[in-house]
Order: C-alpha cells, then sequence, then structure tokens
C-alpha cells in the first residue's frame, strides 16, 4: 500500500505538515511514502504544466491512501492546497485514491471545516472519504491526541478501503 500526504501549509515544514506525519504513522504504523509539501513546489502551482507539480499531482494521484492537510485560513483550508487540488482532474483525478481530509486550527470553532470544506472537494476529484475528518487543535499538532481514538473507530475502515486495488486506468 502507498501512503501519501499533502500539505496545503504556506509554511514549510509546519506542525500541519507534523500532524499529517503523525497521522499517518497512527494509521500504519510506518511514515508516509509519498511527502507533497505543496509550499515546496514554488509559483508553479499557480499555473499549469510545471513538471514538479504535474509528478506532485501523478505521485498523490498514484498513492492508496492520501492525508490532505490544511491549517484552517478564514474559516476554511488555504488557497495554496486549493491551487494544488485545482491540478487534479474533476471527477476522476483522484479514483481509487482513499483520502482523509485533516485540518487543524486554533479552537473547535471550525471542528466541522475537514468534512464542510474539505472533504466534498476530494470527493469531487474521485477521492473516496469513508471516514469523517479530522480537525485537530495546532498547539497539540505534534501529538496530535485527537487522533487516538479517531483512529481506534476509523482506522480499520480506512486501511480496509485503501488495500482495494484501484480500477486499471
Amino acid at each position: 500500500m502507498t501512503v501519501a500526504i499533502v500539505v496545503g501549509n504556506p509554511k514549510p515544514a509546519s506542525r500541519t505538515a507534523g500532524a499529517a506525519h503523525a497521522l499517518v504513522r497512527r494509521l500504519t504504523g510506518s511514515p508516509p511514502d509519498v511527502v507533497v509539501d505543496v509550499v515546496d513546489l514554488g509559483p508553479g502551482v499557480l499555473g499549469w504544466g510545471d513538471a514538479g507539480v504535474e509528478a506532485a499531482v501523478k505521485a498523490v494521484a498514484g498513492a492508496d491512501l492520501v492525508v490532505v492537510a490544511s491549517p484552517t485560513y478564514k474559516a476554511s483550508y488555504t488557497g495554496l492546497l486549493k491551487c494544488f487540488l485545482d491540478q487534479f482532474a474533476t471527477g476522476d483525478g483522484l479514483r481509487g485514491v482513499t483520502a482523509v481530509p485533516l485540518m487543524l486550527g486554533a479552537g473547535p470553532a471550525h471542528a466541522m471545516a475537514p468534512d464542510l470544506l474539505l472533504k466534498p472537494v476530494l470527493v469531487e476529484l474521485g477521492a473516496t472519504c469513508p471516514a469523517p475528518g479530522l480537525y485537530a487543535r495546532d498547539a497539540t499538532a505534534a501529538e496530535l491526541p485527537e487522533a487516538e481514538a479517531w483512529v481506534q473507530v476509523w482506522g480499520h475502515v480506512l486501511l480496509t478501503t485503501a488495500h482495494l486495488r484501484k480500477e486499471p486506468s
């Protein structure tokens, strides 16, 4: 099984990235195979045809399980993440990929953001999202205590779904 993380934080090596890594370790017991910290893609993410962005899109689309992580900005996910997700074809860009929306925030006010805002975009791109998104406090992102109970309930569902074979292209 190939596991990827996509981090849409404008700060490199962010707490958001740390939380995505922590979640993957809790789910699989291993680090991710693919890491896309979108900020590292630079200005190529703002248009189409950039080789680095295309390679990142291909790597994520080829994963079985992907954690898509963003801090909460203005009650939503970041524009940087949106620019990257716009690179995927609508309907089938993430077909066969099991996706987990993960968002961080300062408090509980935006706890529904992963499900209300990020999950619909992932589904629009063809991803399967069989579990509720995870919202975590950015102050404790490195430890990700919110993930313990969440993984106990949803980990098996995610891993089983991710192990299902993708449709042949």
